[in-house]
């Protein structure tokens, strides 16, 4: 008897352990979900021509190190400079949606620098009408939402060759009706820790500056819009950053990037999960369910995980396992041109997967500087229709300040 029921023991747990890796293999679409988004768009042109690409890229002129990695600025050349850059949205659907990032520096001395930014994201108009009515029979209001963040570093060199930065952020994101007393302006906090490194190797009869870079950024608190009852992860990021600066004669160059980026939020439970557990064999394209899969979720422990123990959970709670863990990190590479440190030409390429949030696309644009100010453009050619930044150009004016005193004289 007891041989027996060993027997069907291990048969169930074989059935059991083959119909979970049935599930397992099963291809769905299931990206990280995450509050505030506006804080994954990249901001600048520079970066945004090289496929999205800033954390470890030549630090000596770029004003914009903020987003990517503020622990640059303390090997740059000019003592303070100031960037603005704007990047519509949605440019084949509507025209009033863009974001705006306005960022600076100081350095203190040879060895530690003062930088920040305060980025804003509008969301356009909002036509709100009553229920049932037409958008003809009137509006009941308009609103106008939007999110802002605004954030500080502190960076300073711990060798020649290597720094390191933290700061903190303040977010505040602002989608509600305004007559639903039900619905608040979502708030959270949050820091970064980067660091970065960069030196001379030789490759052949050339002096290469080779760039390391990490940015641990927006570890914070979660964000709320109904007064603390349900609450979601900001876009916390793990990105590293590869550069590689090549010379090829007195006036010529050109740098090879590469980042690759993990968001460090756990992977929410699927839909088909929850059909696979609470209602196996039906159709989990059936959507009749919805509201037992909100209770499901949140008998899961998910609405309840941490922020920091999110983090740690992140990096091994796929449903697929360690396939779909891979397919969470999306990265790009990129490549500029310099002539004389005048005239720039960039391109590159962003990948995610496709059942992560299928945003892939080329980009290409171009820079040109003088001694107190650049301009840069981009340009986003999408190669999947799901990116709302298709066909985009954006836009980033820099001044740096030490030109800028010596035109002035002072």
């Amino acid at each position: 008897m007891m041989k027996k029921n060993i027997g069907k023991t291990l048969l169930t747990l074989l059935l059991v352990f083959t119909a979970q890796a049935v599930y397992a293999q099963k291809e769905q679409f299931n990206p990280v979900y995450t509050g505030v988004t506006s804080l994954s768009i990249a901001p600048d042109a520079r970066a945004g021509a090289m496929g999205d690409v800033g954390c470890a890229t030549d630090p000596y002129n770029d004003n914009n190190s903020q987003y990517w990695n503020p622990s640059k600025y303390p090997f740059a050349n000019s003592q303070a400079g100031l960037s603005l850059c704007y990047t519509p949205w949605l440019r084949q659907l509507v025209s009033d949606i863009d974001l705006a990032n306005l960022v600076g520096y100081y350095k203190l001395d040879d060895y530690s620098a003062l930088s920040g930014s305060l980025t804003y994201f509008s969301l356009g108009e909002v036509i709100v009408v009553n229920g049932g009515a037409s958008i003809s029979e009137g509006p009941q209001a308009i609103i106008r939402p939007y999110e802002f963040a605004f954030d500080f570093d502190y960076s300073r060199k711990l060798s020649e060759s290597l720094s390191a930065a933290v700061g903190m952020r303040f977010i505040y994101s602002d989608l509600q009706y305004h007559y639903d007393d039900e619905l608040t302006p979502g708030k959270a906090f949050s820091a970064d820790i980067s660091m970065y490194y960069n030196n001379y190797i030789g490759l052949g009869r050339r002096d290469c500056l080779l760039g390391l870079g990490l940015n641990a950024s927006n570890i914070g608190s979660k964000i709320s819009y109904d007064g603390g009852q349900t609450n979601e992860f900001i876009p916390t990021n793990l990105r590293l950053g590869l550069s590689l600066s090549v010379p090829i004669d007195e006036y010529n160059s050109f740098s090879l990037n590469f980042d690759a980026n993990k968001l460090m939020v756990p992977t929410r439970p699927t839909y088909s999960q929850f059909m696979y557990e609470e209602h196996p064999g039906e159709d989990d394209s059936d959507l009749s369910y919805t509201s037992d899969y909100a209770t499901w979720l949140a008998a899961t422990g998910y609405n309840e995980l941490s922020p920091i123990a999110g983090i740690f959970k992140s990096f091994n709670d796929a449903p697929g396992g360690m396939k779909e863990e891979m397919r969470e990190i999306y990265w790009g590479a990129g490549v500029e041109y310099n002539y004389n440190d005048q005239f720039l030409l960039r391109g590159g390429y962003h990948y995610e997967n496709e059942y992560k949030g299928n945003r892939k696309y080329f980009t290409i644009g171009a820079g040109f500087r003088m001694s107190v100010f650049s301009l840069d453009a981009a340009y986003l050619i999408s190669t999947a229709q799901s990116n709302p930044l298709d066909q985009t150009l954006r836009f980033t004016l820099s001044f740096d300040m030490d030109g800028l005193k010596a035109i002035l004289g002072r």
